[in-house]
């Protein structure tokens, strides 16, 4: 070393004597805000964007041996202006999205197992994200959908929850309800409990906040559902017996009302749903025990079809709705209506199905409907007509009596217990989740 790099020994020993002070580096923050301290810091992974969801983790959560959903940080979608998929896309900031039937079943494990796990291997996933009735603003707009739809951030949009192809044929010759192709949100791609979710401008229906409140507004998709049924049928003068008076039977029965049918009996033997199908303007409502027999359980309940028959004053009602699902509810509803009448099955349930006495359903004339769905977007405009009808009452009816005014049926994100949830389910008709 020479003179010129030898350093001075006098300032050596300065800077020996008085270390630099130490700055501490600040803390790591979660995306709420809380600083992460010990390990955690070390084993939290990063989430890009994250929001909170509602999900169901096909490693963590096997099917079999779990139920309920997890709430957790995933990545918030966003639209690539460099992705031309992107284009026609829009991100909905969520205000609240309804539970219904379906997300019962994933809650449960009973339903719909093959196409989450199915579709999360396509797309090289683990997690799904629940949820398809859809209530949000929009906060961004590809370059095609604000083009063509004229979108707009701050627009308040409902989602129909299939996403079609356009290009089978079902699709082109005006049939998108049954797309060959569809992927169906919060089941077969992530879906809407969440803060955020990303959907075709193509699905999304603008609402008026001024003439549908928004919680109301939250349920048009399930809604739709039920106006599909009962427009499957000229319901004008005619008497209908609804099998299964949970929510979908409760909008059918609004509905039916409210499209003409004459008289309406409600079959439930749930008597919470019984009690409601009552204050909604039921004519009669049977509630009943449900046979434990495992061997016969299938076939239809005679003291049931006796009560019907009873009520329609003839042979049978002219329109028998199925909105439960069940083998029994199945046979009782074909059992329960006149010759030359109409059964309209939209209950869903998996597996095999017995019908009891086959013949009988072609000597008596009797004609049978599969509902899947809503006729887009007929079935929306029905929906939003019937909604904004003050006079029908049916909105009203939705939020004081099926909603019960918002209490214990609305539920903040924030305050989400699932052991407290899973309470609600078998309370309420509906429940919404509030953003």
């Amino acid at each position: 070393m020479t003179s010129r790099t030898r350093p001075n020994n006098h300032s050596a020993r300065t800077r020996r004597s008085v270390p630099a002070p130490r700055v501490p580096k600040p803390a790591r923050r979660n995306p709420k805000g809380a600083a992460i301290t010990g390990r955690a810091r070390v084993t939290m992974p990063r989430i890009a964007e994250p929001m909170w969801a509602l999900t169901y983790d096909v490693e963590k959560d096997k099917w079999d041996k779990t139920k309920g959903f997890r709430k957790t940080q995933v990545a918030r979608p966003r639209i690539d202006p460099k992705d031309p998929h992107d284009a026609d896309q829009v991100i909905l900031k969520l205000k609240y999205t309804g539970f219904c039937g379906s997300d019962a079943g994933i809650w449960f494990r009973s339903s719909f197992k093959a196409m989450i796990h199915d579709s999360l291997r396509a797309e090289g996933k683990t997690t799904r994200v629940i949820g398809h009735e859809v209530l949000g603003t929009v906060a961004e707009v590809g370059a095609v959908a604000a083009a063509n739809y004229g979108y707009k951030e701050g627009d308040l949009m409902a989602s129909e929850s299939h996403i079609t192809c356009g290009r089978c044929h079902q699709c082109l010759i005006g049939q998108r309800h049954v797309c060959v192709n569809e992927k169906i949100i919060g089941i077969s791609r992530d879906g809407g409990f969440a803060e955020y979710i990303k959907l075709p401008a193509s699905v999304l229906w603008r609402t008026d906040p001024n003439k549908i409140r928004p919680e109301v507004a939250a349920i048009q998709e399930p809604f739709g559902n039920a106006v599909h049924a009962s427009t499957a049928v000229d319901l004008r003068g005619k008497t209908v017996a609804i099998f299964g008076v949970g929510a979908i039977g409760q909008f059918v029965l609004m509905i039916s009302k409210a499209l003409g049918a004459s008289r309406i009996i409600g079959i439930d033997p749930n008597p919470v749903n019984a009690a409601i199908a009552r204050k909604l303007g039921a004519d009669e409502v049977i509630d009943f025990e449900i046979h434990d027999d495992e061997r016969n359980g299938w076939k239809a309940y005679p003291e049931i079809i006796e009560k019907v028959r009873a009520f329609s004053g003839i042979d049978g009602v002219d329109v028998a709705m199925e909105m439960a699902g069940y083998n029994s509810s199945v046979n009782n509803a074909l059992m329960s209506v006149r010759r030359g009448g109409d059964v309209v099955f939209f209950g869903l349930k998996q597996g095999d199905f017995k019908v009891q006495d086959f013949q009988r359903n072609i000597v008596r004339g009797t004609t049978l409907h599969n509902i899947i769905g809503r006729r887009l977007f007929e079935t929306w405009e029905i929906t939003k007509n019937l909604l904004e009808a003050r006079e029908n009452g049916i909105q009203d009816k939705i939020w004081n009596i099926m909603l019960n005014k918002g209490t214990d049926t609305i539920t903040d994100i924030a305050d989400f217990v699932p052991e407290e949830f899973e309470k609600k389910i078998g309370t309420h008709p509906k429940l919404i989740i509030r953003w």
